[in-house]
């Protein structure tokens, strides 16, 4: 690959059989992009984000999102103790109220990427949590525009 423009941009072509292309055409309306190129350098940048988190060393940020019944004996002290034994890694949390049983927590973390993922699964795992997920994504500093 080399830059042909003179400018950040490289350019290279890619050949597709001629359904994926379509296809590809197809996502780029539907998602409202411009061109080719930017839902494609999306695309790369989601499988970079993806590959990187997969790298306990990585600095990363995302959420852990759990639902959860609150009236479970000692879940909520459970997850607040969690909570405070990983206050370098929490950033925010978002507590809401479904209903009167189930409760909805948004946690925003950044840090490495193992303490995270470890951190995720300790909460995901505890007796009571309906339904977690963790989603990661770029800090941004490390990733091209």
């Amino acid at each position: 690959m080399r830059n042909t423009t003179g400018d950040s941009t490289t350019r290279f072509s890619v050949s597709l059989p001629a359904a994926l292309a379509r296809e590809l055409d197809r996502m780029t309306r539907e998602k409202g992009y411009d061109n080719r190129s930017l839902a494609i350098a999306d695309m790369i940048r989601a499988n970079l984000i993806d590959h990187r988190q997969q790298q306990d060393d990585a600095e990363i940020a995302g959420s852990i999102t759990l639902v959860y019944d609150h009236h479970r004996h000692h879940l909520q002290d459970l997850l607040t103790d969690l909570q405070h034994d990983h206050q370098g890694i929490i950033i925010a949390v978002m507590h809401v109220h479904l209903d009167h049983h189930n409760c909805l927590e948004v946690l925003a973390v950044r840090g490495l990427a193992g303490e995270i993922k470890k951190l995720a699964d300790e909460m995901i795992a505890a007796k009571g949590v309906k339904h977690g997920k963790l989603t990661i994504t770029s800090t941004g500093k490390d990733l091209p525009t």
